[in-house]
């Protein structure tokens, strides 16, 4: 059975900090540590900070989920805003932002969005116990 943690947050910047504690939180509470609990709060602290930064509704939450169902870890992160998608781009060596999409590209082991009736939710997937060495992919539907 898997073990889920769901929290929401204000679609505020002061708030990605209160997203990566509680992430940081579930992970150790489900034993997850070292390298890949950095990247999972990594990436949550980008993906929320995407969130947060582009999604254009009003008043809005960013709810984020994680699930431990081995050998996997998904990581998903939702806002209302469903028709703003992310897209993968090259930064130049002199922008501030625009790399977070390249991070969760290089970090995780697949990654993609899905759009829903009245949100969008971008996911990322880690495994856990690893038989060989994995193909990462974007995968643009569901995780």
């Amino acid at each position: 059975m898997p073990a889920t943690e769901t929290f929401r947050i204000p679609k505020h910047r002061r708030h990605v900090a209160t997203a990566r504690q509680h992430v940081r939180k579930a992970l150790a509470d489900w034993g997850v540590t070292d390298q890949l609990a950095d990247a999972v709060t990594l990436l949550a602290n980008e993906l929320v900070t995407n969130a947060v930064t582009h999604c254009r509704i009003s008043f809005a939450q960013v709810e984020v989920t994680l699930t431990l169902c081995e050998p996997e870890l998904v990581l998903e992160v939702t806002d209302p805003d469903r028709n703003r998608l992310p897209r993968l781009h090259d930064s130049a060596p002199d922008e501030e932002g625009g790399r977070g999409l390249a991070l969760v590209e290089a970090l995780a082991d697949a990654w993609g969005h899905r759009q829903e009736p009245y949100a969008k939710c971008v996911w990322a997937r880690f495994t856990l116990a690893r038989a060989g060495t994995p193909e990462r992919a974007h995968v643009p539907d569901g995780p």
